[in-house]
């Protein structure tokens, strides 16, 4: 743990939440006595909140109930004739 004066940690700010990254807690002090401390916060996993509707406007699926051809459609249903250039 150290500890810093109030205008070391204005001066030095982006150093000290890299020291507090790496785990070591850092106290700033005014006055010589403890204020405030930099600590790392809690990583979090991301939840289905975070990532429902990335997609959203990126991607684009054509209609699956567009009506099929004719022809196609009769293999389907077992009444295509034996030739269908016919």
């Amino acid at each position: 743990m150290i500890q810093v004066g109030m205008h070391e940690a204005k001066t030095n700010l982006s150093r000290l939440v890299d020291r507090a990254l790496s785990g070591e807690e850092v106290t700033i002090t005014r006055n010589g006595t403890p204020v405030a401390r930099i600590v790392p916060l809690e990583q979090r996993r991301p939840s289905l909140n975070d990532v429902r509707g990335i997609w959203k406007g990126k991607v684009r699926m054509d209609d699956p109930f567009e009506p099929l051809p004719d022809w196609l459609q009769d293999l389907f249903d077992g009444t295509a004739e034996d030739d269908p250039s016919r």
